[in-house]
């Protein structure tokens, strides 16, 4: 056997196993990677995606069998998966159809529950006036057909489809805010192809109507120019369970302090959340969003880890419904 002729084995020996490394590193990517579509709502950073936070790389692997701790999930969007654990447990995460199916099975196993948005950034679901499209957003979401979701929605892993963000605001729709009637077809469509998956807008349950047959979760994310905590939950409470709605709560916490536009304050965050955690209507309670700079104090991370244990204190509850 010639040295050349035993050199090239020696190589393909080598080949085969470099190869599959990139093959499970390209596994590991989130699946904004591999799709530039799936990116956030209007309310959020324009400059980075969901996704690009969730990405599953190997570190995000480990928490193989952790489970939900109990209570009512809490977190911030934008968190990476490797932040689901002790201090938070919950998120809304924009997803991909390549990549939903792993994505999830990550969250579950570091024991968390996540509301999933899957039509991705409103640029994809606008019209040349930038007035919402319900024809566009509907074949944004059909690209997720074909998967078994059942399992994750069972469990509690999906609390819920969050079909769109700030539908209220003319701001983010060309001058016409999305009605209503509109958001009732849109939950109407979801639960044609997912009949068991709660469907969720961020908007405060007072824009809504009083006869939604579909749809079955309004938002309320606080910040200081609301008023008063207490009577903003009070009041937030009462439309939803009005309207036999369910209820998401949270804190902008990057924007929503005092003076308006500035950062919570490690006092804020607890005193704040603390009231919208008093109440037993909520079902989660999701911030605007994970920022490590933000995080990287002790007194706020103090403060996060009090809101935990209130959350986690809290009875649990479905989403779906009052």
């Amino acid at each position: 056997m010639t040295f050349t002729f035993k050199l090239a084995r020696r190589i393909a020996r080598f080949r085969a196993p470099l190869a599959a490394a990139a093959v499970l590193a390209l596994a590991g990517c989130g699946s904004d990677t591999l799709d530039p579509a799936n990116t956030v709502g209007p309310n959020e950073n324009p400059n980075t995606t969901e996704l690009e936070s969730v990405e599953l790389k190997p570190a995000a692997q480990p928490l193989a069998g952790a489970s939900f701790a109990g209570g009512i999930p809490i977190g911030m969007n934008a968190m990476p998966v490797t932040m689901f654990g002790d201090r938070f447990n919950g998120a809304k995460i924009t997803v991909g159809p390549a990549n939903v199916m792993s994505d999830l099975a990550a969250v579950r196993a570091r024991g968390g529950k996540v509301a999933i948005m899957m039509a991705g950034h409103y640029r994809y679901y606008t019209d040349g006036n930038g007035h919402f499209s319900l024809t566009q957003w509907k074949e944004r979401v059909s690209r997720f057909r074909g998967k078994d979701y059942e399992p994750y929605i069972r469990d509690g892993t999906i609390i819920g489809h969050y079909m769109i963000d700030e539908p209220n605001d003319p701001a983010n729709w060309g001058g016409r805010p999305v009605p209503p009637s509109t958001l009732e077809e849109m939950a109407k469509f979801s639960k044609s192809l997912w009949p068991s998956m709660t469907t969720i807008v961020r908007v405060e349950p007072d824009y809504l109507a009083n006869n939604h047959q579909h749809l079955d979760v309004a938002w309320a994310q606080y910040l200081s120019r609301r008023g008063n905590v207490s009577d903003y939950i009070r009041r937030n409470v009462s439309d939803a369970q009005n309207r036999g709605l369910g209820l998401i709560v949270g804190m902008n916490v990057l924007k929503g302090g005092t003076p308006n536009g500035t950062r919570m304050t490690a006092k804020e965050v607890e005193e704040w959340g603390s009231v919208l955690l008093s109440s037993s209507y909520p079902c989660a309670f999701f911030s605007f969003e994970y920022s490590s700079d933000y995080l990287s104090s002790s007194d706020m991370r103090s403060a996060m880890d009090q809101l935990r244990r209130k959350a986690e204190s809290r009875a649990s509850r479905s989403c779906r419904g009052g």
